[in-house]
């Protein structure tokens, strides 16, 4: 049984409706971050400064200063300053490699080290505690080096 063109181009349509009601569905359950999710840092307890496996972020009164590599310093200061973040009640069991994330808090003079699985979104703290960094929210807490530079 051969299709006409009219039939065609009707499943071609419904077909396009279809693949926006999908992308628009997963658009929205992605880009929402949870209602438990509390941020990171905040004014009792503002980042001053942040190293990402050896890339540094600093704060500096006119603003902040990153790494030569860092290409997109506003933008990851912006992500890491604004971290939202979901306690986890039980530890994960991550996959992915893990980055060392050593945090300066302002007016704290010890810095801490946490371990990121930016596979996975997860987040152990010093004191053994786990988080989970909401999808919408992973992209950006990866800076951007200058591959140039790096090579």
């Amino acid at each position: 049984m051969a299709l006409t063109r009219k039939q065609w181009n009707n499943i071609i349509i419904l077909a396009c409706i279809f693949i926006i009601a999908v992308l628009t569905f997963m658009d929205k359950k992605t880009h929402n971050v949870p209602s438990d999710a509390q941020l990171l840092f905040d004014d009792n307890a503002p980042l001053a400064q942040l190293q990402l496996d050896g890339v540094w972020l600093h704060k500096q009164a006119s603003g902040w200063e990153c790494d030569p590599l860092v290409l997109n310093c506003a933008q990851w200061a912006k992500a890491w300053q604004g971290l939202k973040v979901s306690p986890l009640s039980e530890a994960p069991q991550p996959t992915g490699k893990p980055q060392e994330l050593v945090i300066q808090i302002a007016e704290i003079r010890q810095s801490q080290r946490w371990i990121y699985f930016p596979e996975d979104g997860v987040l152990k703290s010093p004191a053994g505690n786990w988080y989970l960094v909401p999808p919408s929210l992973r992209a950006d807490l990866q800076p951007i080096l200058d591959a140039k530079s790096t090579s």
